[in-house]
């Protein structure tokens, strides 16, 4: 059922969107993959979207993917930007009026999501998306990236509702865990391939 993309040079042209943290007290790791992420994103040809902050994961990962040259849009509430929460250097910010029209933009520009670990808005968008591939109106790959296992609640959450039968075994191919940002564009071009016919799943 996987449809491989063959090299990372795959992911040349593609719209990305990252859902991440704009903490700055969590621990100095999570920005550091944040920022390295966007440097390789930015490095293989990829754009980012992003919420547009400059602040924690946020502003880490637009900084590494500009100092590699990269495409990075951001997407934010007017009330963020009238809280000076706005990053000023970014190639695009897109000033939107609620937090709901913000996830909804950032989710249809991008071909593949990746999760980096957040709090609840970050929870939010990544429950969105996977709800949206379920249905069948987000058809890309969505990766997930465990940085100090602080996923794996998740992971067992989501394995228990697939054990439970709230949700199809085949649901599991609609995410991917990974572990490091360096894994993130293999896990991309490797995700099986999702269609408008899973939408039939929904309700098994």
């Amino acid at each position: 059922m996987s449809e491989k993309g063959g090299d990372d040079s795959g992911l040349r042209g593609r719209t990305v969107s990252v859902y991440c943290a704009s903490s700055k007290s969590c621990d100095p790791e999570y920005h550091d993959v944040a920022r390295n992420l966007g440097g390789l994103l930015a490095s293989l040809g990829a754009k980012i979207v992003y919420g547009g902050g400059k602040a924690g994961s946020m502003g880490a990962l637009a900084e590494g993917a500009l100092a590699a040259g990269g495409h990075v849009v951001g997407v934010i509430p007017r009330f963020m930007l009238d809280l000076e929460w706005g990053h000023g250097g970014l190639a695009e910010l897109h000033v939107v009026e609620d937090m709901r029209t913000r996830k909804h933009e950032m989710l249809t520009r991008a071909s593949a999501v990746i999760a980096l670990a957040g709090g609840c808005g970050t929870l939010e968008e990544l429950f969105e998306a996977i709800t949206l591939k379920r249905l069948g109106l987000f058809l890309g790959p969505i990766v997930i990236v465990n940085t100090r296992g602080y996923y794996d609640p998740l992971l067992k959450m989501l394995e228990d509702s697939v054990s439970e039968r709230f949700m199809d075994d085949r649901h599991r191919d609609m995410w991917q865990f990974v572990a490091t940002p360096a894994e993130v564009p293999a896990a991309i071009l490797s995700a099986v391939h999702w269609t408008e016919d899973h939408r039939r799943l929904a309700v098994r």
